[in-house]
């Protein structure tokens, strides 16, 4: 077969082979760990320059490889970088969530759980059960509103602002008004306080009563929310102040876990 008809997709069953050549060029870019001349490359992929030559200008309009100009070595590009940091977010953000409020858990001797985005509202994911007669069970694949609990509250404060409009929409629409939550100007000022915080808190929780919560969001490398991390109480006791032994553990917990998801806190 000529270098023509192998550079040609080949659909089908098969796949399609170009891409898989193109591949092939890249797995060998990894390997190599580091920037790389083209004889180096073509090398590695085992096909001639002329051939590597031609996929690696396909991949760098793509954005998968980049090529320095003073050296004219060739280096993974930003969008592969970008391929590889989502998929180290979505693998390690629940794993790393969850050892994240076992540690929490462990040092504030309080429930704590992990909550995700789910379809308009915040999921509890885990939790975890403090060392105390005491407690409060928080049921996992809990639906939890975006709104009224503290975990949605978060979760609002951060998403994109018209996805936090159609929330706020659906809220008034709904007429189940929190005491605090009667206008769209309680709304808003309610997710600026939030914003400012760096937390949400819900004391005499409308929905259930006895229940308090605080939470905290965690960023992905994005600069966006990707987990809620709660702290879930009985009412009475339970030290949500701001300099109480709940809320900075929670805060410092839910920064750590951020940056190691790749987030870089602002200046």
């Amino acid at each position: 077969m000529s270098e023509e008809s192998e550079s040609r997709p080949s659909e089908g069953k098969h796949g399609v082979q170009s891409l898989e050549i193109g591949m092939g060029i890249l797995r060998a870019m990894v390997n190599g760990q580091r920037s790389m001349m083209l004889k180096d490359i073509a090398a590695a992929a085992d096909m001639p320059a002329s051939k590597a030559h031609r996929y690696l200008v396909s991949l760098i309009r793509a954005g998968l490889v980049e090529q320095d100009p003073m050296s004219s070595r060739y280096d993974l590009g930003p969008f592969a970088l970008n391929i590889g940091l989502v998929a180290i977010d979505r693998l390690d953000r629940i794993r790393l969530g969850l050892s994240a409020i076992s540690e929490l858990r462990d040092q504030i001797n309080e429930t704590t759980a992990l909550a995700v985005w789910g379809d308009g509202g915040p999921i509890i994911v885990r939790w975890e059960r403090p060392r105390r007669p005491i407690t409060v069970n928080v049921v996992t694949g809990t639906a939890l509103d975006p709104l009224t609990s503290a975990s949605g509250r978060v979760f609002t404060a951060w998403l994109p602002k018209e996805t936090a409009n159609r929330l706020t929409d659906r809220y008034f629409k709904a007429g189940k008004l929190a005491p605090d939550l009667q206008t769209r100007a309680d709304v808003e000022a309610m997710l600026a306080k939030v914003r400012t915080d760096g937390y949400a808190s819900v004391t005499g929780y409308h929905l259930i009563a006895g229940v308090e919560a605080v939470a905290a969001p965690v960023f992905n490398f994005k600069s966006e929310i990707t987990i809620a991390m709660l702290v879930v109480g009985v009412s009475g006791m339970f030290d949500m102040s701001p300099d109480g032994p709940v809320v900075g553990p929670l805060k410092a917990a839910a920064t750590e876990l951020s940056m190691r998801l790749g987030y870089t806190p602002p200046k």
